[in-house]
This record gives structure tokens, sequence and C-alpha cells, in this order.
């Protein structure tokens, strides 16, 4: 039985659900690895090496970004079969497959790629080395896609990609990822509930905007790719967005839909952040109310422009990220408690009645419930960094 493990982001999720089905039933071990910070390097590395001791006599293949920008050193290491790098990753001949697999998601919430790779050069990112340029789907393979999954049972959909925000750019029209939208909500009405992965603060147009705020299908989850709260520091990662459009975006959109979630990717200590830049970072957390928060402490990507830049030191930069943890912390924790006697409606994703609610907050139910039903659940408290309710 093929094993497949997975670091990183919602796109590397998406693809391992192909990959799996392409080679299910067959002794493989899979490693889709991540390189966007060193850490995630390490950890993909970890990965091979325990891959490679539990499974001896399986087929052990690296793919992913990491693999692909160092395919020889994954290469090397013990146990490793074959390296496969993005461009071949969802390739049926890459997997000695006879087809490309129908839509399939072994969740009740299902990741769907419609774009892949970057065209920015955000200067601390090496992700466009392993991904390559912006690349779109063409709509209607993704609403066909989508469809078929609604039709096995999908009660939500999350739209992946690299840099989704650029969805359309090199598609014939340019279409935009707002209209991608609106074609999917007009053509699969069966579909419950769509929700966006990470969006870049300056690619959200009034198309896209207007949907976030008032289209009650789209889920009042909004993820920003926020990076920094200080505009010296967004300049130097070469971000083309300044806090104060981040932190207007979230008022107008709050302001129209006040149940809306927001998360944000941040990143500590980046090259020549001082205490006053950093607490730009700290204060946004709370300004925006962030409450799905992704602390990344910097770590140089070789090959990146701020890598050759003047470095925090490495205990400056574990010391800001742990304060910017420990606020996110506090702010979720209120959000949380603010949620108590409110009635969420609640898609049960795992067996031990676990799942989502739309605003993504975690709920946990004290009663069975059927995997990829959607209740109506009334908040009774909080344990553990999750809601616990009973089913209305």
């Amino acid at each position: 039985m093929a094993e497949i493990v997975t670091l990183g982001c919602r796109l590397n999720l998406a693809e391992s659900e192909t990959i799996r089905a392409m080679v299910d039933g067959r002794d493989v071990a899979v490693v889709n690895s991540c390189a966007v910070t060193a850490e995630a390097v390490r950890q993909s590395r970890r990965a091979v090496r325990r891959l490679a001791r539990d499974n001896p006599d399986a087929e052990l293949v690296v793919t992913g970004c990491a693999a692909t920008i160092d395919p020889e050193g994954f290469a090397a290491l013990p146990g490793v079969a074959r390296v496969v790098a993005n461009p071949l990753k969802l390739a049926p001949e890459a997997w000695d497959a006879p087809a490309p697999p129908p839509p399939a998601s072994a969740h009740a919430r299902a990741l769907v790629e419609v774009q892949n790779g970057c065209d920015h050069s955000c200067t601390f990112c090496i992700i466009p080395q392993g991904r390559g340029p912006s690349r779109s789907l063409p709509a209607g393979g993704v609403i066909e896609r989508i469809a078929a999954l609604v039709e096995a049972g999908h009660r939500e959909v999350v739209l992946t990609g690299v840099d989704l925000t650029s969805y359309g750019v090199d598609l014939p029209g340019i279409p935009t990822l707002g209209r991608l939208v609106e074609r999917i909500l007009r053509l699969v009405p069966d579909l419950p509930r769509l929700r966006l992965s990470s969006l870049d603060p300056s690619e959200i147009d009034d198309r896209l905007f207007a949907l976030i705020a008032h289209e009650p299908r789209v889920m009042p989850h909004l993820h920003l790719s926020m990076q920094a709260g200080d505009d010296l520091i967004l300049k130097r990662m070469k971000r083309r967005h300044n806090r104060a459009h981040a932190v207007r975006l979230v008022g107008r959109l709050r302001a129209l839909r006040p149940e809306l979630a927001v998360g944000a990717d941040l990143i500590a200590g980046f090259p020549t952040e001082d205490e006053a830049a950093f607490q730009g970072s700290l204060a946004l957390i709370e300004e925006c109310a962030i409450v799905h928060a992704h602390i990344f402490p910097f770590s140089p990507r070789h090959g990146t422009p701020a890598a050759r830049m003047p470095q925090v030191q490495p205990d400056v930069v574990r010391e800001r990220a742990a304060r910017l943890r420990a606020t996110a912390a506090a702010v979720r924790g209120d959000w949380l408690a603010g949620l108590v006697g409110s009635v969420q409606q609640v898609l049960v994703e795992k067996p031990g009645d676990i799942g989502h609610a739309a605003n993504f907050a975690t709920v946990r139910l004290p009663r069975p419930a059927n995997v990829g039903t959607i209740v109506p659940v009334r908040v009774t408290g909080v344990h553990d960094d999750n809601l616990i309710g009973e089913p209305e």
C-alpha cells in the first residue's frame, strides 16, 4: 500500500491526492517535499529518512519543491529510488500510471489546484525556482473537476495555487480569479461551500472583493499573504502592498461581512528588521484581528536576495517569532471565546466528529455525525484551541 508524506502548502496536499490515486495499491513511498524555509527542507529530509527506515522494500520517490531545487541532494539520500521534479509531478508516466486519475479526494473538503508557479520575485522566496512561472488551469477543466467532486459527495472545495490571485494572467482574455469564482458558483449550483486559499492583498480586485464580502457560498475566511507590518520591510521583501493597504482591505471587508475570520502569513526577523519594524508586525495581529496566523521565523535561502542582506541574529529571530505566536494565540483565544453561544455551520470532516465552521474554526462534536455532512452546531465552549458544540 502506498504511503505519502506531504509537507508545506495546500497545493502540495492537493497534488498528493492525485499522486495517491496514481500509485494506489502499489508498494510505493512518496515524500512531497517543501522548500519554503530551511526548516521545511530539513523536515523533508527527515521524512525521507523515516520512510526509508520504515518501508525498506518500497520504492521511495521524492518530489515537491525541495527535491526540484536540489535533486542531486535528495537523490543521494539513502533509500531514494528516484526524484520526480515538479513539472512532472502529476504526469501519469512519472508514476507508471496508464492515464490521469479521475477527480477524487480522500477528504470531505476537497482541494482543487487552479494555478501553479509565480511570476513575482519576493526577495525571501525560493519557491519560483521550484514551481516555475505562473500557469493557470482553464476554467472549463476546473469546473468539470469541481462538478465531479460534488457529484462524489464533497460539500466544500478549496481553490489552491502558489499565487492564487494571479489566476488567469496567462489565459486568453486574461480572466481573473473573481471571474472564475463567479463561473464556479453559477455552473456548479450544488456546491454549498467554496473556500479560497492564500491571497495577495495587492491582487484582490473589485470583483473578487465583492464575492468575499457578499457571496454566502464563499466562506467568510480570508487568508492574506501579509508577511510584515512595516512598510520599509515590505519594500525590502519586494512585496506589492503596504501596511495601510492591508489594514484598509481587512477593515472594508469586515464592515460588510462582520463574521469574516482573517488569517495571515507573517515572517519574523526579516533582514534589517529592528524592534520598531517588528512592533509593526506585532501590532498588525491585533489591528486586523488575525485569528489564523502562520508565523515563519526568517531563514535565509541560498540564491535569494534576502540571503545577502544584513541578517538578524538567530536568537532574536526566534524570540520575535515566539512573541508573534503568543500575541496571535491571545487574539485567537479571545475570538474563539466570543463564538460561544453562536450557531456555526460545521462540515464534519473526520471520524471522531471533527470539522470546520465556515470561518475555519475547528469544531468537535460530542456525538457521532456523518462525515461529509454540514450540521448546525451551537457552540458551548472552547477546549485545546477547538470549539465544542452541540448539533442543533
